[in-house]
Order: structure tokens, then sequence, then C-alpha cells
């Protein structure tokens, strides 16, 4: 198995590795509004003299939805710009090796200039900076299910969607015999992120057919947004080459629970310390983390599209599929939106629920980490927390999540703390392509609507 490249820090590190490499090419991979890893080979020379001054890229990337069918409304990009390149960075610090390449080196980049109001990667970066000027800093662990399927893309399509066979049948969570008998694929899996330097704590199946379940290691924010995003590209790459195809879909069927993509988030001040954790406090919690919490559960219903970004999350959140209804927190209670666990000083934290496996990591750690900060700077209490089941227990209205795109899209647009948090030009543009997802599902004709009416109405 081959192990992680040093660590590279600067473009001089990068200069040199291309020296002791000397590689044709390079890949290198930017991140949509949809949390989609757009990409592309560049000539060694080509990438090196994109070290000094950028280079560009196609603008479209942030004018055009998961399917590259291009928004209207957006002010940024459009037919009435001309789709010019956008100007991008390398990121020195995400080097990497894809040992499944023959060991290419991969760098994700990130979009500088106007483009960059917009760019997810660097909406995280401004909180980050936000957080760091108020004397704190965030780590982030994740964790997401994903379903693997006997398909590949063209059988899904030649299916039309329907009748896809599992990788295993049944349910069996944290299975031995399963993990077993697919050992090949877990090795692949774990050896190839080890390699990639996206470490895997535990890996084990969950109850579904053929559902996966991955907690990548906890890490600075930014690493571990870059980390989920590499995960979550390179589990389909894997699964594919194995003839095999992953979905992070927020739930791909009424019959199954949806896949979950929970982050654990927790803050230290500038030398490390944790701020989570004070002993002689009900539940262990500090006001720090009180307050943090109290920001989470406030801004939630009105932050909620920026972390369900599809018609499809909306799906999963419904009673009694272990996804909230509504912005509430619990401690150790798997039925809020919000979980507080607490633990040790250094394992203190709050797991951020309503996440699914289908979020643009950067986005969901920036609204995970940025609603806690502001809860910090106003000061805000939670609520009591929820004992038992928070589906069978009455919540405030005002604490209630939207329950469609739509909802959520306009309850961010008019969001006065969420234009101050992630600034008012990626508010605008961002709730624009939310409101376009959203239109683009009711021209759809659905089995469901067929069904239904086709003969009887």
């Amino acid at each position: 198995m081959t192990t992680p490249l040093e660590p590279i820090r600067n473009e001089d590190d990068v200069r040199r590795l291309l020296a002791e490499r000397n590689p044709h090419h390079v890949k290198v991979g930017v991140v949509d509004i949809d949390g989609i890893l757009r990409g592309k080979y560049m000539a060694r020379d080509k990438f090196a003299s994109s070290l000094d001054g950028g280079f560009g890229f196609c603008d479209v990337v942030l004018g055009w939805d998961s399917n590259d069918q291009l928004y209207d409304g957006v002010q940024l990009t459009g037919w009435h710009t001309g789709y010019p390149d956008a100007s991008a960075r390398i990121v020195p610090e995400t080097a990497r090796e894809l040992p499944f390449e023959d060991g290419v080196l991969f760098f994700l980049a990130e979009f500088t200039g106007a483009a960059a109001a917009i760019c997810p990667r660097n909406v995280l970066r401004r909180i980050l900076v936000r957080a760091e000027a108020a004397g704190y800093r965030a780590k982030v662990g994740s964790e997401f299910e994903f379903f693997v399927f006997d398909e590949t893309p063209q059988s899904v399509r030649d299916k039309g969607f329907r009748g896809l066979r599992p990788f295993t049948p049944g349910n069996f969570g944290y299975s031995t015999l399963r993990s077993s008998v697919h050992a090949s694929l877990y090795r692949t899996l774990l050896d190839s992120f080890e390699a990639m330097n996206v470490p895997i704590e535990a890996l084990h199946t969950e109850t579904g057919p053929g559902v996966l379940e991955a907690a990548l290691r906890v890490d600075d924010a930014l690493e571990a947004a870059d980390k989920a995003v590499l995960f979550k590209t390179f589990t389909k790459v894997l699964a594919q080459r194995a003839g095999l195809m992953a979905t992070f879909m927020a739930k791909w069927s009424p019959d199954v629970p949806g896949q979950s993509g929970h982050l654990h988030v927790s803050l230290t001040d500038r030398d490390g310390t944790p701020l989570f954790h004070d002993p002689s406090a009900p539940h262990a919690m500090s006001e720090t983390m009180r307050w943090f919490v109290g920001g989470q559960q406030r801004l939630m219903p009105e932050l909620l599209s920026m972390v369900a970004g599809t018609v499809n999350s909306y799906t999963r959140l419904i009673p009694g599929y272990w996804a909230p209804t509504s912005a509430s927190w619990g401690v150790d209670n798997r039925t809020c939106a919000l979980r507080v666990i607490p633990g040790s000083a250094k394992s203190q934290r709050v797991e951020y629920r309503v996440a699914a496996a289908d979020i643009n990591p950067y986005l969901a750690i920036a609204v995970a980490i940025a609603s806690g900060l502001w809860g910090i700077e106003n000061r805000i209490e939670p609520t009591a927390p929820v004992t038992g089941s928070a589906y069978h227990q009455p919540a405030d209205a005002a604490l209630d999540l939207p329950r469609t795109l739509t909802d959520a899209a306009e309850r961010l647009a008019e969001s006065a703390a969420a234009r101050d948090l992630f600034g008012a030009e990626f508010v605008t543009h961002y709730a624009e392509t939310r409101r376009w997802e959203e239109r683009a599902h009711r021209r759809a004709i659905t089995d469901w609507q067929l069904a239904r009416y086709f003969e009887i109405i």
C-alpha cells in the first residue's frame, strides 16, 4: 500500500514535488454549487505556471446545475456575460496522489476574484477567518452513509432507475459477515483513502440493502471539508471501477431510511484548548457550547437550504426515519437535529444531524459553524433539551424546518443573518439556484403521478 505524500504547505513545496516527480500531467478539481467535483488534467508546464498567476476555469461551473443545465436568473454568470473564464488558484496543501491512477498528483483549487463570493470553498474559508478573528478554531468529523448497487451507469439508465439490484440483500447492520465476504471492496476503500490522506476511522454496514457507513477522522474544518468532498467523489469512482455504483442521495427509496451526512463539530481557542467542556455545568456544556448550540438551533430553519440543497433532501426529513423534523436538540438523543455528546474536554461536541449524505460539505460545514458563532456573538440560549422522542413532542413553531426546497430557499433569501454571515452576493446567487432546482422538479411527471391519475382522474 502506498503512503500519503509528505505535507505540502506552499507553492515552493509544489515546485519541489514537480521537480522530483516530473509528471506529464497533474489533475486539478474545483467544487461547484452542488458540491460536485469538477476537474481536468493540466500539462505539467501549464500547471507550474498557474502556481504564480492562477489559471482560468470557465465560470459556467458556478452557473449550471448538477445536470449541466444553465441557471436562469443568476447575475454572476450567464448568457449576458458570455460565460468567461473565472480566475482560480491551486491550493498547495491539498496535494495528494491518486493510487488507482498510478500515483497521479491531484490538487484542489478554489475560485478567486469576483467568483470568490460564491465559491463554496471560499464561503467556508471566510467563516473560518471570522472564527479566527473571534479567537476560535473549529474541528469537524464527518460520517457518510451510502448505498452500493450491483449496477453500472449504463444499467441504471437502461432500467430507468427502477428495479436496481443492491450490492447485498436485506438488513444487516454492523455485519462482520458482509464485510468479510466483500473484504476486497472494504480494503480498496480503506487503503485507497489512507494513501490519499483521507483516513477512515470506521467503515461498516448499516441497516438496509447494500448500505455502508464511513466515519472520517476529525480534522480542522477546512481540511475536513476537503476530505469529505474527496471521499464522496472517489467512493463513487472506486465503486464504479469495481463494477458497482454508490449513491449519496438523501433518500433513494421510500422503503428504506435516508442516508445521513452527520457532522461532529467542536471549538478550541487559538492554542488548541477545547472550549465546549465544563464539568461543573449541566451536561458538561460550557457557556460557549450552550450559546453555540443555541445559534445552530435558532438559524437552522432559515439556513436549511444550504444544508439540504436538493428536492430529494426533504423526503428524508420525516418522522421515524432517523432524521429530524424540527430544530430540536438533546443530550445523546438521535431523534434530534442537534445531538450534544458529553465527554472529556477533547471529545465533547455537537453532532449536526440534519445533514444528509447529499450535502455540499463546504456549505454544510459553513452553516454548522457560522450559526454556532452567531449564537456565541449574540448569546443565544437554546430551548430546553428534548428527552425521549423528538417526533412525539410539540415543538416551537419557529423551530419547524421548511418542508420543501422552495420554502427553504425563500427563508434563506430573507435571512438577515445569512447575508451577514455568508455575504449578500452568495445568498442571492444560491437562493436563485435552489429556486431553479425546484422549478426543474415541478416539470417532471413522476411514476407516482402516473399511477395515481392516469386512469382514474
